[in-house]
């Protein structure tokens, strides 16, 4: 057994003194300060640090199979376990892609032997796969990918009858990402005629607009609520996307969710002058006043879960004009210290960022026994010091690409430690190497 003791346990909107004992893979007892039985087991004294839920991130590109020179399972889940991530959901446009059933669960066998965080991964969707996309176990996959907008490969769907069969027929949750492929086709075409290749960054969110994202939104919507279909949407961008969406009913009763992403809370469009293609994320980020609307959604639960969308590409992808540079960014690392930053600026409560990072996701894909601090749930834990500043720099960087769009910028919280079913997988910038996480299962 395992006794992490004096740690400020943050979970569950309540802040308290106490103490988390670990038997083997789980959570045996929580104990207030006062109530700490004196016991005769390994003990890491956590000196008035955080203690919280790990986070789930529900949407990760790892690049694994196929793109590994952006990234890979064993890379991109270590950089995550040292933000403090302890279970991702990774998406299905590989190479190949996973639109079969055998590709997914050769996927999940090759994670086993790879990821140092817990995992699922998501069955991608096509014009012409949905009879393998019925298939799907909702008990052990966390959902179904549906490409509403751009997509690379054979992954767009946009044939309005193979949506509706998805819609109708999911067996489990179905995540979109929301954008209007004819808006954007339409808006290219008239800034790549005005600008050439040598169109400024800015321009992004001009042609990945507003109004393409809602006109997607709205139909993913339409579609849900014409077959109860169990819809989460993706990276949600925009302040007018906002009303499609309740804050009125508890967030385990909805059978649409809401995802928000950290850049789209951080960064605003008048930054691309500053950090051109390393903030050129689909969608795109938009204007202050929609960053501040997601922030006030956030907020008042009309968005339900915060992720990351890390995406990596390579520093020589990158620097290439706009029209060929892609799109996309490595996060995971950092996701939960800026928003920890963001609530340190006073935009959230701690209690807020630990509720959208940790319980709502596991509440909103009906996680097994992980988001939570609680007895008889995986001890998948995080410690964080609020008060340990540090400057993100390449020697810290720990993705495959080496880049991060928060290069130089300065956090006043640092993740110590991560305790993954219960072993501490990192501690103070040291890894167990050899570590492994399990697959994600789902109450459905």
């Amino acid at each position: 057994m395992l006794l992490l003791t004096n740690a400020l346990i943050i979970n569950e909107g309540k802040q308290f003194l106490g103490s988390v004992l670990i038997e083997n893979l789980m959570i045996k007892a929580v104990y207030s300060q006062e109530n700490t039985p004196h016991l005769e087991v390994e003990t890491h004294d956590l000196q008035g640090k955080i203690l919280m839920p790990g986070v789930i991130d529900d949407q990760v590109h790892f690049r694994d199979p196929g793109l590994t020179y952006k990234g890979n399972i064993q890379t991109e889940s270590r950089a995550a376990v040292a933000g403090g991530v302890t279970s991702y959901m990774d998406m299905p446009n590989n190479n190949p892609p996973i639109l079969t059933q055998q590709l997914l669960e050769q996927k999940y066998a090759d994670a086993a032997t790879k990821s140092m965080a817990n995992f699922s991964f998501y069955m991608g969707a096509s014009n012409d796969n949905l009879e393998e996309v019925l298939k799907t176990n909702p008990k052990n996959v966390c959902g179904i990918k549906v490409f509403m907008g751009s997509s690379t490969g054979n992954m767009l769907v946009d044939n309005r009858e193979t949506l509706e069969g998805i819609f109708k027929n999911a067996p489990t949750l179905v995540a979109t990402h929301c954008e209007d492929e004819t808006t954007i086709r339409r808006n290219t075409q008239e800034y790549k005629e005005k600008y050439g290749e040598q169109m400024p960054f800015k321009y992004h969110s001009e042609i990945r607009s507003a109004e393409a994202c809602k006109l997607s939104s709205l139909m993913a919507v339409e579609l849900a609520q014409k077959h109860g279909t169990r819809l989460h949407v993706l990276h949600l961008s925009s302040g007018s996307e906002m009303e499609l969406f309740r804050n009125d009913i508890p967030l385990k009763d909805k059978l649409i969710t809401a995802e928000v992403c950290v850049h789209h809370l951080w960064f605003n469009q008048d930054q691309y002058d500053t950090y051109g293609a390393r903030i050129k994320w689909n969608p795109a980020i938009k204007a202050e006043s929609d960053r501040l609307a997601l922030i006030k959604a956030l907020n008042d639960d009309t968005l339900d879960v915060v992720a990351t969308d890390h995406a990596p590409h390579t520093a020589e992808e990158k620097e290439n004009s706009y029209f060929k540079t892609p799109s996309g960014g490595p996060l995971v690392q950092h996701s939960l210290v800026a928003m920890l930053q963001l609530a340190q600026q006073g935009y959230f409560d701690v209690n807020k960022v630990v509720e959208k990072m940790c319980h709502a996701p596991a509440i909103a894909f009906k996680v097994e026994k992980r988001g939570f601090i609680r007895e008889g749930y995986f001890a998948d834990l995080v410690v964080v010091d609020r008060q340990q500043p540090w400057t993100v720099d390449p020697s810290n960087i720990l993705y495959h690409v080496g880049w991060s769009p928060f290069e130089g910028q300065n956090f006043d919280a640092k993740v110590i430690s991560t305790y993954i079913n219960g072993t501490r997988v990192y501690h103070q910038g040291e890894f167990i190497e050899d570590f492994r996480g399990q697959r994600i299962t789902f109450s459905r």
